[in-house]
């Protein structure tokens, strides 16, 4: 019966083409050939084939579909991964790197060689983290640097509290009108006299400021808009603030 069966795959072709060399094998087998011609004309190992006559002599028919493994174990863990991404979004400084930017070498050797937590990955499966996590290069913005003696600790708590309390944070700001500038043309003028535009338009119909708050964890923005600014406006929002969390914990 099992012979009949072999013949039929074999003839026919049909099916996967592992599981028809794997017949061919056994018949081949079953006829006396030896190992070595065997795996000559099926173009495999002769480990491989003394593997499928074991096998078939266990299992019957069943060995010719093998039962694949899932590939290669993984060697990081989602924990790995989720340092990896916050030793990338981290500030260098914080990290005593003596430079201002990751390059993937650069990060691949230091999770190598980390202190605190080793974790080894290849370039090419570290672009593929940042990139599954929305994490690219770009170019870094200008700012003004704090001469504040205890920066560095207000910004270590403000990632404290944004980390362990975001359902708590908020933001607040008021946006007051824009400056309108008018295009810049060209013109024909005498050297060092160039036509003048004036800076600004007039308002003739009086401008407007807002009031506007935001929820880290809900991630909503709302506010309103106003004719003036003032102090009971600012307080105004900072009440709608703890209207939205008003079980009297801290915000």
């Amino acid at each position: 019966m099992e012979g009949q069966r072999l013949q039929q795959i074999v003839r026919r072709g049909k099916g996967s083409a592992i599981r028809v060399r794997r017949a061919m094998i056994i018949m081949v087998s079953a006829s006396g050939t030896p190992v070595a011609a065997i795996a000559r004309l099926v173009a495999a190992d002769p480990d491989t084939v003394r593997e499928v006559i074991h096998a078939f002599n266990e299992k019957g028919l069943a060995a010719l579909d093998p039962r694949w493994a899932g590939g290669r174990p993984r060697l990081i863990s989602d924990d790995d991964i989720e340092f990896v991404v916050a030793t990338a979004t981290t500030r260098l400084v914080r990290l005593g790197m003596p430079f201002t930017r990751w390059s993937v070498r650069k990060l691949a050797g230091y999770l190598a060689s980390a202190s605190g937590r080793t974790v080894r990955v290849g370039r090419e499966r570290l672009r593929q983290i940042l990139h599954e996590r929305g994490i690219t290069f770009q170019r870094t913005r200008t700012w003004k640097e704090s001469k504040d003696p205890d920066k560095e600790a207000k910004l270590d708590r403000i990632e404290q509290v944004t980390t362990d309390y975001l359902n708590r944070c908020f933001a607040f700001d008021q946006f007051g009108p824009l400056s309108i500038r008018p295009c810049h043309g060209s013109a024909w003028a005498p050297t060092g006299k160039p036509h003048r535009l004036p800076a600004t338009y007039y308002r003739t119909h009086g401008i407007r400021y807002f009031h506007g708050c935001y929820s880290l964890a809900d991630d909503q923005l709302w506010g309103i808009t106003r004719r003036g600014k003032g102090g009971d406006h600012s307080l105004a929002a900072l009440k709608s603030i703890r209207a939205a969390r008003p079980d009297g914990e801290p915000i």
